[in-house]
């Protein structure tokens, strides 16, 4: 019996349920898929063109046309098609997030290293966010100079002043906290300013097969909350639950004759989280996201208009959709 086609431009479980969301983006994001080269990339890339066409080599197995998909969606952009930098991926995020992690986790203790920590991770996060972002809507070098440096800022300020406070009136403990406050407040600004052009100018919204209808504001303002929420999500067990396992663990004697080992120990404990916590927090909300039509009617006239007019005698949907990136 022939073996049934696959829709490769559908996903491969329901993304209508948070279990059906986090399977996919476990599936998306294995950081095993980083260390693929460019070239098989490239290669799974054309073999999903063939496919879609039906002119894939002979012999190709369902299997090969599965991990090519996987292949696809780990590393070329959904809006583009392009090729993303590597360390921008979200399939980056295990290995680069646990390194950076940390190491803040565990270099806190002086003003120098943890501005140097802050700002590393605050350069990799801005590729990230950039790296991740509704295409759609281009960003300039100019704007990218301001997301970055306000970005870093706000953390090594965050960072310092949390010490500072800390230092004289908390516990030692609470001094471990510093690195997880800095990069939430970090958040809150290098992603709405990394992607503040599509606040400005609005992002392109679609009907449920796709069709682009008009821009909105209100669902670039939607979308990014949503990505702020899943960044401090992602990164925040990892960076509540160890300062005190470690403060604990660095008590015993045979912890206090291995120190040299107590970074890499935190290393792989954040990356134990975040293999978990990655997923978990890219399915928190929909990809596809959605805003109702009678909003746009209420705070958006002018895009509703040309809602109206793109629509021309159909129906307005009740719901219009958008990416909302990563």
């Amino acid at each position: 019996m022939r073996e049934e086609r696959l829709d490769i431009d559908q996903p491969l479980w329901d993304l209508s349920t948070f279990a059906g969301r986090w399977k996919h983006f476990a599936w998306q994001t294995d950081f095993r898929t980083c260390t693929v080269s460019n070239s098989e990339l490239l290669e799974a890339k054309k073999l999903l063109e063939n496919y879609k066409l039906g002119k894939e080599p002979a012999g190709t197995t369902q299997e090969q046309v599965v991990y090519a998909k996987k292949l696809y969606e780990s590393a070329f952009h959904p809006d583009t098609g392009d090729l993303q930098n590597v360390f921008g991926r979200m399939s980056f995020q295990v290995p680069g997030g646990m390194l950076i992690t940390g190491a803040m986790l565990q270099f806190y203790k002086t003003t120098t290293a943890v501005v140097f920590w802050q700002w590393m991770n605050q350069s990799f996060n801005a590729l990230v966010n950039y790296t991740n972002r509704n295409a759609n809507s281009p960003t300039t070098v100019s704007q990218l100079g301001i997301a970055y440096f306000s970005a870093t800022s706000a953390a090594m300020i965050t960072a310092i002043g949390c010490k500072s406070f800390w230092a004289k009136r908390a516990s030692p403990l609470m001094a471990r906290y510093v690195p997880f406050a800095a990069v939430a407040a970090a958040n809150c600004v290098n992603i709405p300013l990394m992607r503040q052009n599509e606040i400005t100018n609005g992002i392109d919204i679609s009907d449920e097969n796709g069709n682009k209808l008009t821009k909105s504001k209100l669902a670039a303002v939607k979308g990014i909350s949503q990505v702020v929420i899943s960044r401090i999500v992602m990164c925040a067990p990892g960076m509540l639950i160890l300062p005190p396992v470690m403060e604990r663990l660095e008590k015993y004697a045979w912890m206090q004759k291995i120190k040299f080992l107590h970074a890499p120990i935190q290393v792989m404990l954040v990356g134990c989280f975040l293999t978990f916590m990655v997923p978990t927090a890219c399915a928190l909300f929909p990809q596809n996201c959605s805003i109702k039509s009678n909003i746009l009617e209420r705070w958006e006239p002018e895009n509703y208009e040309l809602l109206k007019k793109n629509c021309e005698i159909k129906k307005i949907p009740t719901y219009l959709y958008f990416n909302k990136g990563l």
